[in-house]
């Protein structure tokens, strides 16, 4: 219990010198001091500063994911889509200081706990989407092209001076990705094989007529067909 109290205490006073003075106030001396805290208290709880950031950012980041998560989902999943794009982008203009941690500093391999979490919520939305027989490209390729459009948008209003900051911006970018990676209301001739290759390939673990060897062999096939491309 002591410990947990401890550990709240260190990144309650962490995010506080986050949102006051950005990642450069977050040193480990002025976290030690606002907490009331020794180091070694520090390092034993995070680990180093890489630590400490990952769970300012999880903190700072739940209310965001919790909101995104609690979503009610529609009959129409590429809607839902739309929802969980604003919300992305109205929560990072809001909190700029926390969205740059979670989103800001590219590590290679490595992906803070935040980062991850919002992932797979995105990667959820995209697998309804791939279900319904509704997405163009691969569920991979389409949650990476959503979600580097999207922090490309929310950096871009952050940077912006608020009074130059253009709503339908994000709207417009929001509405160019969409139409890139989704068909209609089903896949028509027109749009290939592609969007029938990644809705069964989405539905291949539901199919339990079929041997685990067959489901592998059909999910490697679709996988063929959403890389091609069509």
């Amino acid at each position: 219990m002591e410990r947990d109290l401890t550990r709240e205490r260190i990144i309650k006073a962490a995010s506080d010198l986050l949102t006051k003075g950005g990642r450069d106030a977050v040193s480990t001396r002025a976290v030690c001091a606002a907490a009331g805290v020794q180091s070694p208290t520090l390092y034993r709880l995070f680990g180093d500063k890489h630590g400490l950031l990952d769970a300012v950012a999880s903190h700072e980041f739940e209310s965001y994911l919790a909101g995104k998560t609690a979503l009610a989902e529609t009959d129409d999943p590429v809607e839902d889509l739309r929802h969980g794009w604003d919300l992305h982008v109205s929560f990072g203009v809001a909190n700029p200081a926390c969205y740059s941690l979670v989103f800001g500093e590219a590590r290679p391999g490595t992906e803070s706990p935040a980062a991850r979490k919002a992932a797979a919520v995105l990667a959820a939305r995209i697998r309804r989407i791939a279900e319904a027989g509704r997405l163009r490209v691969s569920e991979e390729r389409a949650a990476h092209l959503v979600h580097a459009t999207g922090s490309g948008m929310t950096f871009t209003l952050i940077s912006l001076p608020e009074e130059r900051r253009d709503p339908a911006l994000s709207v417009m970018a929001r509405e160019a990705i969409i139409a890139t990676i989704t068909t209609g209301e089903s896949p028509t001739a027109e749009d290939g094989p592609t969007g029938i290759a990644v809705a069964l390939r989405a539905i291949a673990p539901q199919l339990t007529m079929l041997s685990p060897a067959e489901r592998a062999l059909l999910t490697e096939w679709m996988d063929r067909v959403a890389a091609s491309g069509g």
